[in-house]
Parts: C-alpha cells; sequence; structure tokens
C-alpha cells in the first residue's frame, strides 16, 4: 500500500507545528501559460532596472530543473500582518516591520526538510523564499491557495493577502491540492485606482518599473526620476496601497510569528528621526531588517524625494 496519503499529511502537520498558516501541494510540472506571460512582461520592459528577473528563465517556469527528478512543489503562507500600525509617516511596508523574512522562513524551510527526511527517509529538496527563481504565486495558485488580484497579489479569501509566500520543491510523489481556479475581485478595482504611480494596469499586470515599491527598493540610481516627484504619497520604503485599499484584506488578522513583531523604531520615528539617524545607528538599527536592504544612502535618498 502506498505511503503517499500518509506522507501529505504528515508533511502538512509539520508546516503547521513550524507556524505556516497555510500549506499545499502542487505537482511539479512545466508552467507553460506563466512562462509566455513572464516572457512578454519581461519583452515589455516592465521589470525596470531588475536585471535578475531575466536571469536564470527556464529555471523559473520548470521546477525539474531546479531540483533532479521533482514530483511535488510544496507552498507555504506565512502571515505577516502587524498587531500595530506606524504612528508617523514616513511610511514603511508592512512587511519590514519586523526581522528579515528571509532569515525567519530560510531556518524553517531548513527545519522542515531535515523532518521529512528523519520521518519519510532519503528526500531531495531546496526551500525558496523569494531569492531565486521560483514561480510562487503560480505554485500558490496551482496548490489551491488564493487567486491572483489584479494588483498582482495572491489573495486568500480568509484572510487576504499580507503573506510571505516560501516554496519546497522535492523529488517525494504526494497527494496534490486542487488548482484554484476562482477569482473573487469581480468588477472591483480599487487597487487600479488607488496606485499612486498607477502601476497596476489591466489583466492583473504590474509595471514594475513604475511600482513605488521598485522606487524605494530595487532602483540603486542616486536620483529618483523627477516625473515620480509628488506621487509617492509618503511611502519612503515599499508601498502597500493596493494591499490596503482591497477589500479582502478587512480579513487580515495579526500575525502569530513573534519575529515579526514591529520594531520601535519602525513604528515610532518621526520625519525628524530618520533625518538625524547616522549611518553607524542605521546599521546596528536596521541588522535584521528588511529596510537594510536599501541602504542608508537608498533611505536618505527616498526620504529627500518624498519632503
Amino acid at each position: 500500500m502506498s505511503n503517499i496519503p500518509q506522507h501529505t499529511q504528515l508533511i502538512k502537520s509539520f508546516a503547521t507545528e513550524l507556524g505556516f498558516d497555510y500549506c499545499g501541494i502542487a505537482k511539479a510540472k512545466y508552467l507553460d501559460a506563466d512562462a509566455k506571460r513572464l516572457e512578454q512582461w519581461l519583452n515589455k520592459g516592465m521589470h525596470g532596472q531588475m536585471q535578475y528577473m531575466q536571469n536564470h528563465f527556464d529555471l523559473r517556469v520548470d521546477p525539474t530543473k531546479l531540483v533532479p527528478g521533482a514530483k511535488s512543489v510544496i507552498t507555504f503562507l506565512l502571515n505577516y500582518y502587524p498587531p500595530q500600525q506606524q504612528n508617523h509617516s514616513p511610511k514603511i511596508s508592512k512587511y519590514a516591520y519586523g526581522k528579515d523574512y528571509h532569515e525567519v522562513i530560510r531556518s524553517k524551510l531548513k527545519l522542515l526538510l531535515q523532518l521529512i527526511k528523519q520521518n519519510i527517509g532519503k528526500v531531495n529538496g531546496r526551500g525558496f523564499v523569494d531569492s531565486a527563481p521560483v514561480l510562487e504565486r503560480s505554485w500558490a495558485v496551482n496548490s489551491g491557495l488564493g487567486w491572483i488580484g489584479k494588483n498582482g497579489n495572491l489573495i486568500t479569501k480568509q484572510n487576504g493577502s499580507f503573506f510571505f509566500i516560501a516554496t519546497l520543491i522535492v523529488d517525494l510523489e504526494l497527494e496534490y491540492d486542487d488548482a484554484y481556479t476562482k477569482d473573487y475581485c469581480g468588477s472591483c478595482t480599487r487597487c487600479i485606482d488607488a496606485c499612486p504611480t498607477e502601476a497596476i494596469l489591466p489583466g492583473k499586470v504590474v509595471d514594475g518599473s513604475k511600482c513605488i515599491s521598485y522606487f524605494t527598493i530595487e532602483l540603486k540610481d542616486a536620483l529618483l526620476p523627477t516625473e515620480m516627484k509628488g506621487k509617492f504619497d509618503n511611502w519612503m520604503f515599499g508601498c502597500d496601497t493596493c494591499q490596503d485599499v482591497c477589500p479582502w484584506n478587512r480579513f487580515s488578522k495579526p500575525t502569530n510569528e513573534i519575529e515579526f513583531n514591529p520594531i520601535a523604531e519602525v513604528l515610532n520615528f518621526s520625519t525628524a528621526d530618520w533625518e538625524e539617524l547616522t549611518e553607524e545607528s542605521f546599521k546596528e538599527i536596521f541588522r535584521h531588517s528588511p529596510v537594510k536592504r536599501t541602504k542608508f544612502s537608498g533611505i536618505k535618498r527616498n526620504l529627500k524625494f518624498i519632503q
């Protein structure tokens, strides 16, 4: 008799024990439709200066290129909605309130793979969190966790979209969840209407090169484009506008992950506090925070731009 159902249940129970909010499993396969969509998006230059988006195209759409003999793609969601919100501008995206999610989730995936090997046997696998060529949102849909909203985010009917997505690709056959086929955005266009830089286009396409998150985090230029002046709505690091206006996020609940609890400076720093911040203090305060990604010079550039 096959152990596939038991293995599947075991992995899902491990995911719950490690604090993941959702776990879905899809059969590893070539993502044909996503490959075409990604190719079109890249050809239109919507990735801006994010050159890494062009790299390893074949790996992005074929899990067997990342893990030889891959049979299953396991997707996890981890809620990051903060228990408290910022008291002041300049604004920081909620995902960056606490500890860097790469560190938090990577250790969970590592532990999960260890548990799988200890309890199931020799399994080859690799965990990914937003730092490798994996189309995690497509896999989340394929494993039944939610649908892609008009703002390009994965939305769950139960708790909205404030989730990190992590992926574990393994050469182990498992029971597969049904793909999510419904779309509950309907005729709502709140995210499109609210985007300060008009980065959200029809057809669930986000022009990454116009997104505030791109300008404030990804773009490494010393100066931000003058035509964007006055359009950032006080966002200094990232942007949550399209999620904040989404009706499904009225179901967001505060995260249970203590590592994502907001650091005091993020909640309470005023513009004056940010202006007075030294590079030394910045490195100390934000050494385990996603905010360090834009570096001290990037924060100073962004701060100056939104004033």
